[in-house]
């Protein structure tokens, strides 16, 4: 079943658009683990938020691409861009009226 992640990385002050550049690097590990989609945003009126919202063919595969060698080096390059604000939700999609 199809599993959405949709959260809220507090930024550093003054370091929200050095961390949206990392979230957005190209990286096909990502499309490899099992990712369908992962964007990235912010809003004016919270300056110091990223907002992301992902979709993973499994909830498994999200937690599976956690541990691989290229998300582990990405976390561990944004940790110091990061306030340690955090927020969200997951949920299991149930459908949509853009696809089967």
């Amino acid at each position: 079943m199809t599993y959405a992640n949709v959260g809220t990385l507090g930024a550093a002050p003054g370091k929200r658009d050095e961390l949206v550049a990392h979230l957005t690097q190209r990286s096909m590990e990502l499309a490899d683990a099992g990712c369908l989609l992962y964007e990235v945003g912010v809003s004016d009126d919270r300056p110091d938020t990223v907002f992301v919202v992902e979709l993973w063919t499994s909830a498994e595969a999200h937690r599976a691409s956690l541990q691989l060698p290229a998300a582990q080096a990405s976390i561990a390059a944004a940790r110091p861009l990061l306030s340690g604000e955090f927020g969200g939700f997951d949920f299991s999609v149930v459908g949509s009226p853009l696809r089967d």
